[in-house]
């Protein structure tokens, strides 16, 4: 099993921040419209986190870290794993 570093998990946070907002918005009719200005700051935290994780363009591995961070138990309970 591959180590976690600091980073990749942030990157992975990062992701799941960006992919919760984004329901959040697509959700709401009313929000659709604004989507972009309103996605603006969680796409560039996403992006920041895995350029500086090295994750950019290995989606692969980022899946990865995103499903073992929301199979981890303390994830669930709103705890940093």
């Amino acid at each position: 099993m591959n180590t976690v570093t600091g980073s990749e998990r942030a990157a992975a946070q990062a992701y799941l921040r960006l992919l919760e907002s984004t329901q959040a918005v697509l959700a709401d009719p009313r929000l659709e419209p604004y989507a972009a200005a309103m996605l603006t700051h969680p796409m560039a935290e996403a992006d920041a986190a895995l350029r500086a994780a090295g994750l950019s363009g290995n989606e692969d591995r980022l899946l990865r870290l995103v499903a073992s961070l929301r199979a981890s138990p303390t994830a669930q309970r709103g705890m940093p794993a």
